[in-house]
């Protein structure tokens, strides 16, 4: 057989077995918006359940619209004493007032049927109840003591990772030390940005002074 017929038999053989096309990701279940958040680890999907937690998911999306996590970190790191390859990381706004938006009910799980199982997206919060506002935990491993119960209002679950599982885990496994029982990040991940993937944005419309200060 001559060296060319071998060619043309080589480039029919790749064009018949050659790599299949990536399909692009199919669409969420109706109820589901996805937030794509870039952090200096790596990228992490989430997707929230706005059918089952309307509150607290529309409170994240209008921080997400808004760009109000953009440049926020995340800050702390809770392992487990027993198992540390378990437990949650923290972040957010901090207390950056400039970003803060206003105060919303609270969702229980035991009202909204979501639980805080491994991945799961809740929101932080104070003591109160209705103190929630741009500060969000991911957990790794369950944590069902922070579920509602009985007058125990817990912490409001409102969505789940879909991808980057293993960036929240190599975030939990950085160096930790000083408050919060010594649970913050020595140095914290910076959140590059945060976006939805589906649907069109919808910001507040609110003033970003956090932004005015940058441009002076």
């Amino acid at each position: 057989m001559t060296p060319f017929r071998l060619l043309i038999l080589a480039l029919a053989a790749l064009t018949l077995t050659g790599p299949t096309i990536a399909q692009p990701a199919k669409k969420p279940a109706p109820g589901i918006v996805r937030v794509r958040m870039v952090t200096a680890d790596g990228p992490i999907i989430l997707a929230l359940d706005t059918r089952r937690a309307p509150v607290t998911s529309a409170n994240f999306l209008s921080y997400v619209d808004d760009g109000r996590f953009d440049g926020a970190v995340i800050y702390r790191s809770a392992r487990s004493r027993n198992a540390p390859q378990y437990g949650f990381i923290q972040g957010g706004i901090r207390t950056d007032a400039r970003r803060i938006l206003p105060p919303f009910k609270h969702e229980r799980t035991d009202q909204t049927g979501l639980h805080h199982i491994d991945g799961t997206i809740s929101m932080a919060r104070r003591t109160e109840p209705n103190s929630a506002g741009g500060n969000f935990f991911i957990t790794v491993g369950a944590l069902p003591s922070f579920d509602a119960k009985g007058d125990f209002p817990g912490y409001a679950a409102f969505g789940h990772v879909v991808g980057g599982m293993d960036t929240v885990k190599r975030i939990l496994a950085q160096p930790t030390g000083g408050g919060m029982r010594g649970q913050m990040l020595l140095s914290p991940i910076k959140v590059i940005n945060a976006r939805r993937l589906d649907g069109p944005a919808k910001p507040t419309g609110l003033v970003k002074p956090w932004l005015i200060d940058r441009k002076k």
